[in-house]
């Protein structure tokens, strides 16, 4: 195979909004930065899987899109947006490229109407479909380890106040309550964390969680809650903080730490994100915003640059479709 010669530059590390502009000012500069991430040793085609750079031909020509190659092995032509959450968008790239840094970057997340704003989009389905597809990418859908160490434990409920509904056309007045949403998350302290949106909270449920994605060397660390009384079994040892007698933290005899002030933050930031940014969020993507919120969790050491060149390097494989009732996810 011929030896594929790089003709792209990585990121620079720490750019502002201003330099990401400029940086993705055109489509073109896009599509070859996005071709270095995915094809960092030259096009690979998505329906053969053949990088043999001499198979693979890059079209030119007027009446040839930006970006067109063709497989002679199967004779498909393809472009580096296949297979990935921008195939079949009609937003420029560069578009793409700055609402992945802006998603990135911003700690409590961005508004779609905001963004729509920002980026000029034509409306605001328009702008909702493409956070949705971000944070698809965003999302981790199989894990190659699972958590060890010291790892906190805890659920929180998502959802809105009871509403007071007042006495109209003979009905009486009474309150609605609100259905709040429970996502339960585990922390590896100083690492990484894990959350998901689960139909009802038990404690079969929340074992199986355990029991799947921590360690059986780890120590549990939760609280008092009697979800958790038969958590022993699947991991090394199990510790609580007893949060009704103000206990949040406590140093036992070995040095270590029992506390799930961790995972707490994290929840606060989840919280925050979701009252103050997106102000209501539905059930059915509610899953998806705990996917973008764990993300930048996981990369909180990263520059906002460096995240978003990890995001993006997430996009590929992954696809999510729309149609009037409800988003279709698929990866590959």
């Amino acid at each position: 195979m011929k030896a594929f010669k790089g003709q792209f530059k990585a990121t620079p590390k720490g750019l502002t909004l201003m330099e990401i502009m400029a940086y993705f000012s055109s489509e073109e500069k896009a599509r070859t930065h996005l071709e270095s991430i995915n094809w960092p040793n030259g096009p690979v085609c998505p329906k053969c899987g053949t990088n043999d750079q001499t198979r693979i031909i890059k079209l030119s020509g007027a009446s040839v899109r930006p970006g067109l190659h063709n497989c002679k092995d199967c004779r498909r032509q393809f472009t580096v947006t296949i297979g990935t959450i921008f195939e079949d968008s009609h937003i420029p790239l560069n578009n793409w490229l700055v609402a992945f840094y802006l998603l990135c970057s911003s700690k409590k997340g961005i508004s779609s109407l905001q963004l729509q704003r920002m980026l000029d989009l034509g409306s605001y389905k328009s702008a909702l479909f493409m956070t949705h597809r971000i944070r698809h990418a965003m999302k981790d859908y199989t894990f190659d380890s699972q958590l060890a160490g010291p790892v906190e434990c805890d659920e929180t409920y998502i959802g809105g106040k009871p509403r007071h509904i007042p006495a109209r056309d003979g009905v009486r007045a009474h309150s609605k309550v609100s259905k709040k949403v429970p996502v339960f998350t585990m922390l590896e302290r100083g690492g990484t964390k894990r959350s998901f949106v689960v139909k009802k909270v038990t404690a079969l449920n929340l074992r199986q969680l355990v029991k799947t994605h921590v360690s059986s060397t780890a120590i549990l660390n939760t609280d008092e809650s009697t979800l958790y009384p038969n958590l022993r079994s699947p991991v090394a040892d199990h510790k609580r903080v007893n949060h009704a007698t103000k206990e949040y933290a406590r140093r036992e005899d070995d040095g270590t730490l029992t506390t799930t002030n961790g995972v707490e933050s994290s929840f606060a930031l989840l919280k925050r994100g979701l009252l103050g940014t997106f102000h209501h969020v539905s059930p059915n993507h509610l899953h998806r915003y705990v996917a973008e919120f764990d993300f930048r969790w996981n990369t909180r050491r990263e520059s906002d640059t460096e995240r978003t060149q990890e995001a993006l390097k997430k996009a590929k494989g992954k696809r999510l479709m729309y149609d009037s009732v409800r988003y279709r996810e698929k990866t590959s």
